[in-house]
């Protein structure tokens, strides 16, 4: 892919999908990107890490919950890049609750996060296509937990639902405006985010991921620089009139029963 025009918003920028996307994105001629995340820290490990050459990467801290800051976040994108015409919503709260014991501050915090504010990113960010004449390309990344997810990710798996139904809405609704939208649901991933949450709630050990990969038919838990390729192929021109795609990124195939 050639993306040297493009200018782009990547949310959860700062380590795993969010970050090899706009890595992808950055070995494939960006030269200008927001990255926007919950720790300062991260984001700046994460610009040092993608500046390069002429290459222009900011990080902006920012609070998903707040609605206030999510329309900011595409201001100051629009004030330092100068126009976007692409958005990667992959920043999530991954905790865990199951239907009996989901509080009602885990479901808000859950669907504020994962529903909410990528629905007020793409508000500005398709406000600010229409005004600049039309174009452009969204892309989030949701989950396999669409399909269903386990008991224990019940708020978890609807608000990822909701965003599956919210991406197709928001193709539909701007594909005369030029405003491609399309979605990847990941499976089980190999991400910094993923170690932590295993070892917090699973009470995983060092190894587990080498034993955990074992075990899947493809013997690997799925890689985000992997799943870069296909995040940058949507967000690219040659993915041509693609809008409203829910794609599939695993090595289970959901309705799929043992033989």
């Amino acid at each position: 892919m050639n993306h040297e025009h493009t200018r782009a918003v990547v949310t959860g920028g700062a380590q795993g999908v969010g970050f090899a996307i706009a890595e992808q994105l950055i070995d494939e001629g960006c030269r200008h990107i927001v990255l926007a995340g919950r720790d300062i820290a991260k984001g700046a490990r994460a610009v040092e890490k993608l500046s390069r050459d002429d290459r222009v990467v900011h990080f902006e801290p920012i609070d998903l919950r707040n609605v206030d800051a999510c329309t900011r976040l595409i201001e100051t994108a629009i004030e330092k890049l100068g126009y976007l015409n692409g958005l990667v919503n992959a920043a999530a709260l991954g905790a865990r609750g199951t239907l009996l014991d989901t509080s009602v501050e885990l479901w808000d915090a859950m669907f504020e996060t994962n529903a909410r504010a990528p629905f007020f990113l793409m508000q500005r960010f398709v406000q600010h296509r229409k005004d600049s004449g039309g174009g452009g390309s969204i892309v989030n990344i949701l989950s396999q937990n669409v399909h269903c997810g386990q008991s224990y990710l019940t708020s978890y798996s609807a608000s990822k639902g909701a965003l599956a139904t919210l991406t197709k809405n928001v193709a539909n609704a701007h594909r005369f405006d030029r405003i491609r939208c399309n979605a990847i649901l990941p499976g089980w991933m190999d991400t910094p985010g993923e170690d932590a949450t295993q070892r917090m709630y699973h009470g995983a050990t060092d190894g587990w991921l080498e034993r955990a990969e074992q075990k899947q038919p493809m013997g690997q838990l799925a890689k985000p620089a992997q799943l870069a390729g296909l995040a940058s192929y949507m967000l690219n021109e040659q993915s041509g009139v693609m809008t409203g795609a829910i794609v599939d990124y695993d090595q289970n195939v959901p309705g799929s029963y043992p033989e």
